[in-house]
């Protein structure tokens, strides 16, 4: 399965337009989790299904190849680990998780 990206038809997007292309991608069922365990350090791909909570390691193999097509993940000799692009769109994330955790604090008040 080929997955989301720029300039081709996602869903909620026939022309594709970028933003689109990355909330189709980040949506879909473990990719944020994927990119989540590998903000830090590269992973084998055993340990990065521990961390996963045992998911499947065919549902892993077929993130792994979108995420790595879509360039934000690469297989390197130390493991998987976040491109540079991949990097880039975990930083741009972190005030969106800042706000989560503010929304989350939210919900303790009342």
């Amino acid at each position: 399965m080929t997955p989301p990206l720029p300039k081709k038809p996602v869903r909620g997007s026939s022309t594709g337009i970028a933003i689109m292309a990355v909330f189709d991608l980040l949506g879909r069922k473990w990719n944020m989790r994927i990119l989540w365990e590998l903000r830090n350090v590269p992973q084998s791909f055993r340990e990065l299904q521990a961390r996963c909570d045992g998911m499947s390691p065919s549902v892993l193999n077929t993130r792994i190849k979108q995420l790595k097509e879509a360039q934000l993940i690469a297989k390197t000799t130390d493991g998987y680990q976040l491109t540079d692009i991949g990097l880039s769109l975990m930083d741009t994330l972190d005030p969106l998780r800042e706000w989560a955790a503010s929304w989350e604090e939210a919900f303790k008040l009342e």
